[in-house]
């Protein structure tokens, strides 16, 4: 597989998503301005300018007409995807850390983190009237977060609940209509870096910092398949149309210099989703894999890397001839 190389951030990347249909590819890093490209040909299409910070967290909402993007300058930002201009901001009281929204795109959530002295909270919001006023509207919902800070965050079936990762490895439900939470899990042990649902929404990957990754059931926060490596996990996406599932990450980036690149262990990693049997590597990144995304139509996948680059796999035809048989014993 040869990839598609795209270079337009100056720092590691933080986040990457397409939108619904897979001709664009929205990326975020550390370096203000998130990036839209079309996925077929690595064109980048342009940028959204205004943060001064970090950006950690963006979306796109399911029509491809509005685009969100939360930063360490503590802004939530949503933008025109047309124009690229900015239709509304939102200050909040620290750094937004993620941003989401839900399957009608009438409302977002979005999370801040625990820092200059305020806690971490979650906040509901209406977006389907965006415009200067925004900032001043309350949210819909307010959650607070005294014990530990949401990393990552995912809407819930019909929009009625939420589903946000700890730092502490928890996994919480929360029910939208009266703000309580319906269930706690603690399946993981170290911080949950990133959540990723399945295409029918019936079930989600969590990528921890334990070096795992865990497939989850979305109504019962039961977890159903753990996925073991050597290297703590940033990323994992489930593929649309195949029983497989793609793990990023490594070693972490302060202790990279140290250590020789194969040790870091800088490849994506694909797993059988039922036997959770490794059966792929795809090497590339100079650094920790951030951020990995399935195309919507499964035939290619991307990554988003601490060396700032982006790369696009169209998979080959043997990706999709291979079978994976699991090894039973022959009856005597």
């Amino acid at each position: 597989m040869k990839p598609l190389m795209l270079h337009g951030h100056e720092r590691s990347i933080t986040q990457i998503k397409y939108n619904r249909e897979g001709d664009l590819l929205f990326s975020s890093a550390k370096d203000q301005c998130p990036n839209v490209w079309y996925s077929i040909n690595g064109e980048r299409l342009g940028t959204f300018d205004g943060h001064q910070g970090a950006v950690w967290a963006i979306d796109i909402n399911w029509e491809t007409t509005r685009f969100m993007s939360g930063a360490a300058d503590q802004f939530l930002r949503i933008w025109d995807c047309a124009t690229g201009k900015e239709i509304g901001n939102i200050r909040a009281q620290s750094s937004v850390r993620t941003c989401n929204f839900s399957y009608s795109a009438n409302m977002a959530a979005y999370s801040t983190d625990k820092q200059l002295r305020q806690q971490c909270e979650m906040n509901i919001i209406d977006v389907r009237t965006v415009d200067e006023s925004i900032g001043s509207s309350e949210p819909i919902l307010r959650i607070p977060f005294s014990d530990s800070k949401v990393t990552s965050l995912l809407w819930g079936s019909l929009d009625e609940t939420v589903i946000v990762g700890l730092e502490s490895g928890e996994i919480s439900q929360w029910d939208l209509r009266n703000g309580k939470n319906l269930a706690t899990v603690k399946d993981h042990t170290n911080s949950i870096n990133d959540m990723q649902m399945s295409k029918d929404g019936t079930m989600f990957i969590t990528a921890s910092k334990d070096k795992t990754a865990k497939l989850f059931d979305s109504d019962t926060l039961m977890c159903l398949k753990c996925y073991k490596t050597e290297r703590p996990v940033n990323s994992a996406a489930i593929s649309p149309i195949l029983d497989h599932v793609v793990l990023g990450g490594g070693q972490e980036a302060m202790d990279v210099t140290t250590t020789s690149t194969r040790i870091g262990k800088f490849d994506s990693r694909f797993f059988h989703l039922v036997f959770e049997e490794e059966f792929g590597r795809v090497k590339g990144h100079f650094g920790p894999i951030n951020s990995v995304a399935f195309h919507p139509d499964g035939k290619s996948y991307s990554s988003g890397g601490e060396d700032g680059y982006i790369r696009i796999h169209n998979f080959d035809s043997s990706y999709f001839e291979f079978s994976f048989e699991a090894q039973v014993e022959p009856s005597k």
